[in-house]
């Protein structure tokens, strides 16, 4: 038994271990738009952002699975050009007393995130749920069309 060894790397297992850099990719997905946000691995420092409506002419198409895969695919540029090799996902709906489920390009934006060639992690819902709601609004009698 090595009971006073300490576990020893290999000089080529230690210099992967260092090439290996982490940053997570934030989803913002509503039925209207979609927001994808790289940070590093603190979430301190942005490292690029794009937005559905960035990538088409028209507002109905902001949420489309075609703006989530160009929006993705752009980010995920910036991200490989700082040396990221690895993110982890965080997938948020508007919440609260809004939709609490991602709009239609959730999913578009997290195929293209795997087909860009980085390690995925972990994908997370962050999706803020009310544990007991404020007044949604639109008033005692509701939005009068």
């Amino acid at each position: 038994m090595a009971c006073g060894r300490r576990f020893q790397m290999s000089e080529a297992q230690q210099a992967e271990a260092k090439r290996e850099l982490w940053g997570i990719i934030h989803i913002y997905s509503s039925y209207n738009n979609i927001i994808i946000h790289a940070t590093d691995i603190t979430g301190a420092e942005t490292i690029a952002i794009a937005s559905g409506g960035m990538f088409v002419e028209s507002g109905r198409l902001e949420a489309s699975s075609y703006a989530a895969t160009r929006a993705a695919n752009y980010v995920m540029e910036a991200v490989k050009q700082r040396g990221i090799t690895g993110v982890h996902i965080r997938v948020r709906a508007p919440g609260g007393v809004k939709s609490k489920t991602p709009g239609p390009g959730t999913q578009a934006a997290i195929r293209a995130i795997a087909r860009s060639g980085v390690m995925i992690g972990r994908i997370e819902d962050v999706t803020p749920l009310p544990h007991d709601s404020v007044r949604r609004k639109g008033g005692r009698r509701g939005r009068r069309v």
